[in-house]
């Protein structure tokens, strides 16, 4: 305990003193984003930044991720730390200095910070590895905001590319920023912590006709109507209002010209949800009700689905023995449990490959109304780095000791 002690409290001081450069990193990549699977600058610039710490770096992970592999001093056991690095295909409506300098693209999701925050504490543990224990393993993940290639990109490209394995992580840490929440303030969740999600293509096949005589097609946009509020009841009637789920639409395509009825419609969507049993009495249900639609319409009715992501669970055990660790570096007004988001995220496939711990960090000004994700206009606030650092190097040192 008294190594630990010690431990905590160097990495206190020197949160502070490596303020400014975390600082420095952060601009340096929300000048420069670089849309999913294009993060050429930003992998060269976070594995150069590894190499010279005297890290071991892997490049070319999964497309562009990148993997620093710190040795501590002492035995102990593998942790990893995991940061997105990609951006948005925003125009950034938030004046400043370091304004992005890509047009179209912007850092709207906070992977600037989170990046920034990786990398800070790879130099921060860096300067005393022969303190630490174990293998700690900094890994920098592409597009995690656009669809994956296959198998072989962003989360589910980086696991399989073994970075949890050799020896097996027994933990896998990563953070997002929350906009809704003070600097200062960290929320984690005991064990579900975002939504696995689905994505749906309904396509409805009708019959063409001129708009003066429908009675001689099948108008696929007037059933689409019908489909859409049947869909919805699905979820009013069936579900257990105790379980959340989600289903939504937010495109559909249809029609050639203003006076033909449309003899197909599109429609995407997606479906969140927090229980696998409840997603699959969902797909069921659908596709019952799609079957008897199809024949009370007499249109042609395919449902096809996707997963995209899994449930993103922590690790009960590994939860609660880090909110400790939070709690003792930070205090305790500041961490709280949290309930879980319906958002998704594809931290979920390292999550499901290791014990895992996923938290929220605030970046929010104290009395300011914070601007959301995926907004042109969000501007995190950078006194939350050092809060981010801080905490993020303070687990990665607590549990790559054998004991944790």
């Amino acid at each position: 305990m008294a190594h630990l002690e010690a431990l905590l409290a160097e990495i206190d001081r020197q949160a502070t003193v490596l303020a400014g450069e975390v600082v420095r990193l952060r601009r340096d990549f929300h000048r420069h984003p670089e849309l999913s699977h294009e993060e050429e600058r930003t992998a060269r610039v976070a594995a150069d930044y590894l190499a010279g710490l005297g890290l071991t770096v892997t490049t070319g992970i999964a497309g562009h991720g990148v993997m620093g592999v710190l040795k501590g001093g002492r035995p102990g056991r593998a942790v990893a730390y995991r940061a997105d690095m990609d951006a948005l295909p925003l125009e950034e409506g938030v004046e400043s200095a370091w304004r992005s300098r890509a047009p179209g693209v912007m850092h709207a999701c906070g992977h600037d910070l989170h990046l920034s925050i990786a990398l800070g504490a790879a130099r921060l543990l860096s300067g005393m590895r022969e303190r630490l224990a174990g293998e700690i393993r900094f890994l920098c993940q592409p597009a995690e905001e656009g669809p994956p290639r296959g198998n072989a990109s962003g989360a589910r490209g980086m696991v399989a590319a073994g970075v949890l394995n050799g020896p097996p992580a027994a933990a896998v840490i990563g953070l997002h920023v929350a906009p809704q929440l003070d600097v200062g303030q960290v929320r984690y969740c005991p064990e579900v912590v975002m939504a696995g999600s689905d994505h749906l293509v309904l396509t409805i096949q009708g019959k063409a006709a001129h708009g003066a005589t429908p009675h001689r097609g099948v108008d696929a946009i007037a059933a689409s109507a019908q489909v859409l509020a049947q869909v919805q009841a699905v979820l009013l009637h069936e579900v257990d209002a105790r379980h959340p789920v989600v289903l939504t639409f937010g495109k559909i395509e249809g029609g050639a010209r203003f006076n033909i009825l449309a003899d197909r419609v599109v429609l995407e969507g997606s479906l969140r949800f927090l229980d696998e049993r409840v997603r699959q009495k969902v797909l069921r249900s659908l596709k019952r009700r799609l079957a008897g639609l199809s024949q009370a319409l007499e249109v042609e009715l395919d449902l096809a689905t996707t997963d995209i992501y899994p449930i993103l669970k922590n690790d009960p055990a590994l939860a609660e023995r880090a909110a400790a660790v939070l709690t003792r570096v930070l205090g305790a007004r500041h961490v709280q449990a949290h309930q879980p988001a319906m958002g998704s995220e594809d931290f979920s496939y390292f999550a499901a490959k290791a014990p895992a711990f996923y938290f929220f960090l605030g970046v929010r000004t104290p009395g300011a109304k914070g601007e959301p994700l995926h907004s042109p206009l969000f501007n995190p606030d950078e006194a939350a780095l050092p809060v981010g650092l801080k905490a993020s190097a303070s687990l990665l040192a607590v549990l790559a000791e054998e004991n944790s």
